[in-house]
């Protein structure tokens, strides 16, 4: 009789981090490094809840991120106690919850895991940035997976199916119902992530980066604060080759489980969606809410940046359908190319045919918060911004580039994101102006990214 515990989380358990193997007594096993990421799995290293140093009322694993603090920053190797003050630092935003809001603690906290926040450690007091994660040298980072979770706030206790922590910080928590039930879904763990967790112990959220449920046939992510019919799947197919399904019965149900946590779970691409593809902003009453990456988006920012990197051919194509996520996929793209080092501060170019477009897309930038945005809503700004080479995001109207005169700017790591290309089909003949990556996103029939 299968059941939560020995089908869904225990499968997922041995995913993420390989199925344990028994050792005989007499064996003298090798000391494991204790960061970087584990040859087995998915990458995470497995510790029991009861082996992991901390108290169930701690939501850090304070022993763990102090080690962390030491290993990233040479500014707190030299004073170890300096990572005390840091610890301070988090302590109190994982307090101010109750008073603050999740959301806005969460966004607090994702600015310190984002190495944007800095401590005087430095000559003279001077500011450094903090490093509570290394997101060039992913191996310097530790990366564990542990069942039964549990944490207690006062008269509240909850007890996470499966978390997923690194450097001792938990972010992202997986909630594993049972497949037998008819009556059960996915649904009733999001829920109880959603109405239960986040609004009786709100602290265990405070790093989160996005939860995961799943009754071992449908696999659903959200954020914090997303309501559950906005949860979403992840279709991405994992580039490496896919661990074997378990022998048992239920095994050809958990394709979809497997190849979402093989492709979504890896610790790269959980950082990476700390780091390139989680927005802060406003909704439509002003209410603050936070935004992460759709399977498509992710997949369509990256395709664009890999473009862009290789350097040729110099174009591409993304389609879409309607409600597809357009405007913000342009928004992570841009953020990504605009911090990624190998590209020397890059410009890049917001490119639309219609006024409305031009509203909708200024509202979307603006309205995550996005940092160094021009808006060029005349041909002379147009051509100043370019001409005197400003190195930001740009947005603009196809036919500002009309009546420019000469080579406006011939720098090469000038990138184009242009929308609705379709209706442009002779756009191309303003861009000897500048010299310039070209992606046009279509809106067609579905996502996808194919070499135009």
């Amino acid at each position: 009789m299968f059941n939560e515990s020995n089908t869904v989380e225990a499968y997922l358990h041995d995913l993420l981090s390989g199925p344990t193997k028994p050792v005989a007594t007499n064996v003298v096993q090798q000391p494991e490094a204790t960061y970087g990421r584990a040859r087995n799995g998915l990458g995470w290293r497995r510790v029991e809840s009861r082996d992991i140093p901390r108290q169930p009322q701690e939501v850090l694993v304070e022993r763990w991120v102090r080690e962390a603090l030491i290993r990233l920053n040479p500014e707190i190797a030299a004073h170890p106690d300096r990572a005390d003050e840091v610890l301070y630092k988090l302590r109190a935003i994982i307090l101010s919850v109750r008073s603050d809001g999740l959301i806005r603690a969460n966004e607090e906290m994702t600015a310190w895991l984002r190495g944007e926040r800095s401590m005087p450690f430095g000559q003279n007091n001077e500011h450094v940035p903090v490093r509570l994660v290394d997101f060039d040298n992913l191996d310097q980072n530790q990366y564990v997976v542990t069942q039964q979770f549990t944490y207690r706030a006062g008269s509240a206790e909850r007890r996470a199916d499966l978390m997923l922590l690194v450097n001792g910080l938990p972010l992202v928590l997986i909630e594993a119902k049972t497949p037998t039930r008819a009556a059960v879904s996915w649904v009733d763990g999001a829920v109880q992530v959603h109405d239960d967790y986040e609004k009786f112990v709100p602290e265990l959220f405070v790093c989160n980066v996005f939860s995961v449920a799943t009754e071992g046939k449908e696999y659903h992510y959200g954020s914090i604060g997303l309501p559950i019919k906005d949860w979403g799947p992840w279709n991405l197919e994992s580039p490496s080759p896919p661990a074997p399904l378990p022998q048992a019965g239920e095994g050809s149900r958990m394709k979809t489980l497997k190849l979402a946590a093989e492709s979504m779970l890896r610790p790269h691409v959980v950082l990476d969606i700390l780091s390139n593809f989680t927005l802060f902003a406003a909704d439509q009453k002003r209410r603050r809410i936070k935004i992460i990456c759709r399977y498509q988006q992710y997949e369509g920012a990256n395709k664009i940046v890999e473009r862009v990197l290789a350097g040729y051919p110099k174009k591409g194509l993304i389609w879409h359908f309607q409600g597809s996520g357009k405007s913000l996929l342009m928004v992570f793209a841009a953020q990504k190319l605009r911090l990624h080092p190998r590209l020397k501060n890059p410009t890049v170019l917001i490119i639309v045919d219609r006024i409305d477009l031009d509203t909708q897309i200024t509202g979307t930038f603006t309205g995550a918060d996005i940092p160094n945005l021009e808006k060029a809503d005349t041909r002379e700004k147009l051509q100043q911004l370019l001409a005197q080479d400003v190195r930001k995001i740009i947005i603009t109207t196809i036919f500002k580039f009309g009546e420019a005169d000469g080579v406006l700017n011939d720098r090469s790591n000038i990138i184009a994101l242009v929308d609705e290309a379709h209706r442009m089909s002779n756009s191309v003949q303003y861009f000897p102006l500048i010299s310039v990556q070209f992606f046009p996103l279509f809106r067609l029939s579905e996502p996808g990214f194919c070499d135009a």
